[in-house]
């Protein structure tokens, strides 16, 4: 009796043996199915966040007309036609958009404080100027930014084993939002003459602003500090090569930076005197501004300068246009020699110039000592300057501080 008790317990365990190996085989073919559908769907995704990423790229390299001066209501359709000249899973990615910005291709405004993109339809470009930065953060309709949404809904991805247990297809979508910032890094000859400007004197309580003029001083000036100085552009260990002066000479009224100025790195600069640059900076400005009745506008690197005067290096921090409105020469303050008569709209009341003229001029142009408070005194060897608060040619990279010029490069920020 036992021994064939023993034999029919071994008997049923053949048969869930059996049984155990067919739920296992089932689990299998499960696992295998989800294992090759899920790489499927993932590089299925992929590629419709390829799409999305190029679309958004595409609209925002196009967000504004070329000076910056509105926005471009064409963007959603070069966002549009580049997302859909993509294919994900073998097939045309779909991004429902017929027009307007409604729809999976839009303009509006990112807000790197939240996070989040708010749609906005308007043309209007906001000033950049005299407004903190939080502000163009938080406004809606600082239009800086275009967001593509592709996808695979009408035709879902296909699906492989899953089908077996009913799943036909995959439904799937991905977004990008594309921003365009400000100028920060810079390819080759893009700035104008090798000029550095602190930016601690462009800003007023810690943001930028042309309300006021400045002056940079061949050394220290009577507040004791600069707002500028000479640099070689060079970024390749600048703190121990320093500042060649013979470089710099090299470049005034040259092509502007050889190489890729790059942002948040140090440039070498240098904030003393160095006569040959100064003098053919002079001749460069006579011949650009015959009479030197009308302001010299030029696009210069800004640095950030440590302490009160500027260093051997200070770091590149982004990129200003500016107008020159006087270069003075050597000379006693006294003589008041090469005072302005007139310059742009002013006319000094005095034809023979002299220090009333000076300081008409000075008024007139709301010039100020580096000190931000004194007006700007008549220096010999010093170069007086106002930012220019015009919209300006887009340039370089996303990566740089508000300084009055817009990217043209833009940045995916999701």
């Amino acid at each position: 009796m036992k021994k064939n008790t023993l034999l029919s317990i071994m008997n049923n365990q053949n048969g869930v043996t059996a049984i155990v190996v067919g739920v296992s085989l089932f689990a299998l073919v499960g696992f295998a199915a989800l294992a090759i559908d899920t790489s499927h769907i993932y590089v299925a995704r992929n590629e419709l966040k390829n799409a999305a990423d190029a679309g958004a790229l595409a609209g925002a390299l196009v967000l504004y007309n070329n000076n910056g001066t509105a926005v471009n209501q064409d963007a959603n359709q070069d966002a549009f036609n580049v997302a859909t000249a993509n294919e994900s899973d073998g097939l045309a990615v779909e991004v429902n958009w017929t027009g307007g910005n409604t729809g999976d291709a839009q303009r509006g405004h990112w807000s790197f404080a939240t996070g989040e993109f708010t749609p906005n339809d308007s043309l209007a470009p906001v000033d950049l100027w005299n407004v903190p930065s939080y502000y163009l953060d938080a406004n809606p309709n600082f239009i800086n930014a275009v967001r593509v949404v592709a996808r695979r809904e009408a035709t879902p991805a296909g699906s492989f084993f899953a089908r077996i247990f009913g799943h036909d297809g995959f439904q799937l979508s991905a977004e990008s939002i594309a921003y365009r910032g400000f100028t920060g890094t810079l390819p080759p000859h893009e700035v104008d003459q090798p000029i550095a400007i602190c930016e601690e004197s462009i800003r007023i309580d810690g943001e930028y602003s042309c309300n006021i003029g400045r002056m940079i001083s061949s050394g220290e000036n009577e507040a004791g500090n600069e707002t500028g100085g000479w640099t070689s552009f060079s970024q390749d260990d600048p703190c121990t090569g320093g500042t060649n002066a013979q470089e710099v000479s090299d470049l005034i009224c040259g092509d502007g930076n050889p190489e890729t100025l790059r942002h948040g790195a140090f440039m070498a600069t240098n904030g003393g005197e160095i006569q040959s640059a100064f003098d053919k900076l002079i001749t460069c400005w006579d011949e650009a501004n015959e009479g030197r009745t009308e302001p010299w506008n030029l696009t210069l690197p800004v640095v950030s300068c440590s302490g009160n005067n500027m260093g051997p290096c200070e770091e590149y921090v982004g990129t200003v246009n500016v107008n020159i409105i006087w270069i003075t020469e050597a000379g006693e303050d006294p003589q008041y020699r090469d005072v302005p008569t007139e310059m742009g709209d002013w006319e000094c009341s005095d034809p023979d110039g002299g220090a009333a003229c000076w300081d008409e001029f000075v008024d007139n142009f709301e010039l100020l000592n580096a000190d931000n408070a004194s007006p700007a005194p008549y220096e010999k060897k010093t170069i007086y300057f106002l930012a220019d608060c015009t919209y300006h040619d887009p340039a370089g990279a996303s990566d740089g501080q508000n300084f009055g010029i817009m990217a043209r490069i833009p940045v995916l920020v999701k």
